[in-house]
């Protein structure tokens, strides 16, 4: 499950999307087009009827154009046609005899990919490299055929040489951008594939192939687009199969199995053969547990292809989706043993191994399958960021292991590792459930390296963290700027995930596990988990939010995963406020058991989840009842000057948006005790506005500027409440609390600061030395360690400043070391050379020996 800051994020965080449909199903079309030399619309010759026949899905109109026809071009069109029906043997024998007189042509290309669909490799490997050895290079339409056959046969660089040499000759052929575009998506090159398939349907709209190239290359970015696009390719044919399996992924993404497998029948009849539609069938079979069904589907594929591996490679695909990844590495090993050659397949496993925490049978499976296509950008990215892994330091602490990059092991440790264990003991003593480890944290100080460990590729934005059940991994604090987000907030999101994940079986939907996540942050910490109120009241203003049926799919929508990551986190409050946890804990094992949601909340519950949506919907009406009334607001004039403000204020007096226009408006006229007075009812209306809206923010600067000790801080408090990662906000509330003198409050104040920028040297340093004032030698220990780690300007008072923490805690010979290191940075540091004279008297008694 992944931690997400504002919605910028995939919906999901498994490999991308895995391209089912194989070349020939998909491009021979427009082979066949492309070799008439004429565009599908221009060509009014019965082959080209038969062409715009086939893009409209009318198999039966191009058996009845072309019955009589014996040239090549109107072959490869009705064997085509019994191609997309699933009617292999008589497209073969159409194909056979023209292949054989024209080794070379259009008929040669598509024998030798549809006997590699059969699993005849010998056969197809033989007839596609005479295409490459024998084919002319002379118009587009050799090009495009030789890069076909080219990339059939897993030459990459040269199929992309091909293509790009047709594109260069014909570069508005939809054709040509389409099959260069499939190349680049396969191999994650979204931006140029993208590109290929917008330069395709500019030139020809109506272009099937295109039109799906689109959707799959933009489904992680845009869902609603990717949508048009298949719904575009549909409208053109109803019976483009790879349209209906397009339709299929994305349901099973969002856990609609029905809608699934409505589209897989669709896609069924029209090929009843279809090695991808029997295989999608058979993975909702495994996901449904209907394992003798699922056995019986795969003994069907296999019938038609025994060599046919992707029948259990696409069910382990569709486990790991749904986050069973032991199951996905028994499925994906199953692959392999019926194709020890299926590349793709040792590449999912490497990705399914890293999500277990194998990282050593991980590297082997991607080094297998990098040997094999050194042009995966995945499995190059995930074993270059394994090479990187392997420098790390390993920390182990029982059932915990915790790997940090070297530069930050210093200072992370003192953080990462009592925290990670604090949150296991703690979520582990409130859900009555242990989880089985060892539970491996990855921290990378690049976020590239992050998103590599966790989906393959670099970017991923938007997240923050990701949970696969026994495996955590995150960015740190280093990995972006700091205040940007809260590194231990998202290490307790995800070790929250441990126990979701763990007690369902990693069965549990995203949509709860992430509401769990967020609901522990709040309980962890009240600052934690509160950016969404006010956006979040907003949208239930406006009716913009999903009903619960629907909230999954709101994780693959962009516009709307920050919404349902707060709406999610307020079901599990409700659930917990209204059922009580036993009846929570209840729901997890249900889904553990493999039930679906309806069936789930019946067991747990004893209700429908439509009786949830009722109940869910009054409690929030009660809970947001005064920040919606808070913020409401009549027309505020652009250029509103202080007396209007004042006379819409006195006529809206419960208006957020009213009060903060006149408490900035008093402020820009210099009325600074009016400003104050106004921006403080702003802030009792709507106690939850944070960033720019804070009113409190305002009032911390006026205060400051007015010399206002006491109220500036007042007002920085209630920032950091609601603003927990404001580290520019915790630093000035530090500086302005440490001249008080109260001690308990300045080591609050710098242990915020520590905790959001742990590698600041002066908060890590004061707050280690409050600790040493409380004789808390455990915190002092690790905030100076930290602070020395951190890279402090002066290294000889660190160094001694630890060795006093450690002679608190009774460390001695570790005191000795940090004093002698003050000593040789400054010989003559006479606070030094006390401690060290104070150790060297105090180890002999407390280790009981004679002086």
């Amino acid at each position: 499950m992944t931690h997400v800051r504002d919605g910028r994020t995939p919906p999901a965080v498994l490999l991308p999307w895995q391209r089912l449909v194989a070349v020939c199903m998909a491009l021979l079309v427009a082979v066949s087009a492309s070799s008439s030399g004429q565009t599908p619309a221009a060509d009014t010759s019965p082959a080209g009827l038969a062409t715009r026949a086939l893009n409209a899905g009318q198999y039966d109109e191009v058996e009845k154009l072309l019955s009589a026809a014996t040239d090549e071009r109107s072959i490869v069109l009705r064997a085509r046609a019994h191609i997309a029906r699933g009617r292999y043997a008589e497209a073969e024998k159409l194909l056979t005899g023209r292949a054989a007189a024209n080794p070379a042509g259009d008929a040669a290309l598509e024998l030798g990919q549809l006997q590699l669909y059969l699993g005849r490799r010998a056969d197809g490997s033989r007839t596609l490299q005479l295409v490459l050895t024998r084919g002319p290079e002379d118009t587009p339409a050799d090009l495009i055929r030789l890069g076909l056959a080219a990339r059939a046969l897993g030459r990459f660089q040269d199929a992309n040489s091909f293509f790009r040499a047709a594109s260069s000759r014909a570069p508005d052929d939809p054709v040509i951008n389409t099959a260069w575009g499939d190349l680049f998506l396969e191999k994650y090159n979204r931006a140029d594939a993208l590109k290929s398939y917008q330069a395709a349907l500019k030139a020809a709209g109506d272009y099937v192939p295109a039109h799906i190239g689109l959707a799959r290359a933009t489904i992680e970015e845009n869902p609603p687009a990717a949508r048009s696009a298949v719904e575009a390719a549909l409208k053109v044919n109803p019976n483009y199969v790879p349209a209906h399996l397009l339709i299929a992924e994305i349901a099973l993404d969002n856990r609609e199995r029905a809608e699934a497998r409505a589209s897989i029948q669709k896609a069924l009849e029209v090929n009843p053969n279809g090695l991808e539609a029997r295989s999608l069938e058979a993975a909702i079979a495994f996901l449904e547990g209907r394992t003798a069904e699922f056995q019986s589907l795969v003994d069907g594929v296999l019938k038609l292809n025994p060599a046919y591996g992707d029948v259990y490679r696409v069910a382990g695909d569709h486990a790991a989706r749904n986050y069973r990844f032991d199951e996905a590495v028994d499925l994906t090993r199953r692959a392999l043993a019926v194709d020890k050659a299926n590349t793709k397949a040792y590449a999912d496993l490497g990705g399914h191994l890293l999500r277990t925490g194998d990282e050593k049978d991980a590297r082997q499976a991607l080094e297998t399958a990098f040997k094999a296509d050194p042009y995966d950008v995945v499995v190059y990215n995930q074993l270059a960021m394994l090479d990187t892994v392997d420098k790390f330091e390993t920390i182990r602490d029982g059932d915990l292991t915790v790997r940090l990059h070297p530069e930050e092991a210093g200072v992370m440790r003192e953080h990462v590792v009592p925290l990670a264990r604090r949150a296991l003991e703690t979520l582990s003593k409130r859900y009555q459930f242990k989880p089985a480890g060892p539970i491996l944290v990855e921290m990378f100080p690049k976020h590239d390296d992050f998103a590599v460990r966790t989906i393959g590729l670099p970017g991923f934005i938007g997240a923050l963290g990701a949970c696969f059940g026994r495996v955590v991994t995150l960015d740190s604090p280093r990995a972006r700027q700091p205040g940007e987000f809260s590194w231990a907030a998202t290490l307790w999101h995800e070790m929250a995930h441990v126990i979701s994940l763990q007690m369902s079986n990693n069965r549990v939907p995203r949509w709860l596990s992430e509401g769990m996540s967020v609901y522990e942050e709040r309980q962890a910490r009240p600052d934690w988990g509160r950016e969404m109120e006010v956006p979040f009241a907003q949208a239930l203003e406006t009716g913009k939010l999903l009903k619960l049926r629907d909230i999954q799919e709101g994780f693959s929508d962009p516009r709307m995963i920050s919404l349902v990551y707060h709406q999610s986190s307020l079901v599990v409050e409700h659930l917990l406020e209204t059922h009580g946890e036993q009846a929570f804990w209840r729901l997890l094992r249900a889904y553990g058991k493999g039930l679906e949601t309806d069936a789930a909340f019946k067991e747990a519950f004893t209700t429908t989840l439509d009786e949830v949506q009722k109940t869910f919907d009054a409690w929030l009406e009660r809970r947001y009842a005064d920040v919606r009334r808070a913020l409401k607001s009549p027309q505020i004039p652009p250029k509103a000057g202080v007396d209007r403000l004042k006379a819409l204020a006195a006529d809206n007096p419960g208006s957020f948006g009213v009060q903060m226009a006149l408490g900035q408006a008093l402020y820009e006229a210099g009325d600074l005790p009016a400003a104050i007075q106004v921006l403080e009812r702003a802030s009792r209306l709507l106690p939850g506005a944070g960033g720019d809206a804070n009113p409190n923010a305002l009032i911390a600067a006026i205060a400051t500027k007015q010399g206002d000790t006491t109220r500036a801080i007042a007002a920085l408090e209630a920032v950091v409440k609601v603003d927990s990662n404001d580290v520019e906000a915790a630093r000035r509330l530090a500086a302005l609390i440490a001249p008080l003198g109260d001690a308990a409050r300045t080591a609050a104040a710098y242990e915020r600061v520590a905790e959001l920028d742990p590698f600041d040297v002066q908060a890590q340093s004061i707050a280690g030395r409050h600790a040493l004032q409380r004789k808390d030698a455990v915190r002092a220990v690790r905030a100076l360690r930290a602070a020395l780690a951190a890279g402090p300007s002066d290294k000889a008072v660190a160094h001694t400043d630890l060795a006093e923490a450690y002679l608190l805690a009774g460390q001695f010979g570790d005191a000795k070391r940090e004093a002698l290191a003050a000593l040789e940075i400054a010989p003559a540091f006479e606070r030094a050379q006390d401690l060290l004279l104070k150790i060297i008297g105090e180890q002999p008694a407390a280790a009981g020996g004679a002086r």
